[in-house]
């Protein structure tokens, strides 16, 4: 079972430390760039959002995570004070241990 407080904690830690980006052209500009180490969306993001977010994280050899999560955007508001659909993670230290988090390695 996924502990939203905790998840929410950490993911605050990483904003403070300038390690979150949100928002779609940030997001897919640090994917574009290879700074993104992975890519996280809110349970209410749009197909098309998700579809184009996989493609961008898997073009010309990439292979950076794309994990959605059962968090609303509204969730992520109330708990980071951000309001998005997509974020990306830009340390490998933080997306590990976030990955490590959901069980998704």
């Amino acid at each position: 079972m996924l502990n939203m407080k905790e998840i929410m904690g950490f993911l605050g830690i990483c904003r403070k430390a300038g390690r979150l980006l949100c928002g779609h052209d940030v997001v897919k500009e640090s994917i574009i760039s290879s700074k993104a180490q992975l890519v996280i969306l809110s349970s209410d993001a749009s197909e098309r959002l998700e579809r184009e977010m996989r493609h961008a994280c898997t073009y010309n050899g990439k292979n950076i995570p794309v994990l959605r999560t059962a968090f609303k955007m509204e969730d992520f508001y109330a708990n980071i004070g951000k309001k998005s659909a997509v974020f990306s993670i830009t340390d490998t230290g933080f997306a590990t241990k976030l990955l490590q988090k959901f069980g998704e390695e």
